[in-house]
């Protein structure tokens, strides 16, 4: 599995604004974007039922921090069933090469699937997979029709 851009960490949260003043303002990190994510794709991705929202940000290096929320407050209950039931929770992004090909690798050593058929197109040119580590810990493999398209900056 060939990473083609540096790992990024995604945070789930409760409150997204507050979390957006506390990791740009005090942190210092850039604003990059915000990409919303409707209920009929975010429940076959294993992120949430109702929808969720990520919030790009990223330190001077160009090391990106994701901040996740779901759509609806009401649906964080500290569950385990989606990545953003559990706040707090962290979870790793590597963009890869080749999808089915690292989710097999990944099956082999013990993750577990969560996202629907393994795949998930989740916008144009943008496909994931949501996976546990055999722990519990989550992370989203993600490959891009084209990669410079998303991280110009490498």
């Amino acid at each position: 599995m060939r990473q083609l851009a540096p790992l990024e960490l995604g945070i789930c949260v409760r409150d997204l604004d507050a979390m957006i003043v506390f990791y740009r303002d005090a942190l210092g990190l850039e604003y990059i974007s915000t990409f919303d994510v409707p209920p009929e794709k975010s429940k076959p991705a294993g992120f949430s039922v109702g929808g969720y929202r990520i919030v790009r940000l990223q330190t001077e290096r160009g090391e990106r921090i994701k901040l996740a929320g779901p759509a609806k407050l009401e649906e964080s209950k500290n569950t385990t069933d989606y990545v953003l039931g559990r706040q707090g929770a962290v979870f790793l992004t590597l963009i890869v090469d080749d999808l089915p090909t690292a989710v097999e690798r990944l099956k082999r050593a013990g993750a577990n699937v969560m996202t629907d058929h393994g795949r998930l197109n989740v916008r144009d040119g943008c496909d994931l997979c949501n996976l546990s580590d055999p722990e519990g810990n989550f992370i989203e493999i993600v490959q891009y029709r084209d990669v410079s398209q998303y991280r110009s900056d490498i």
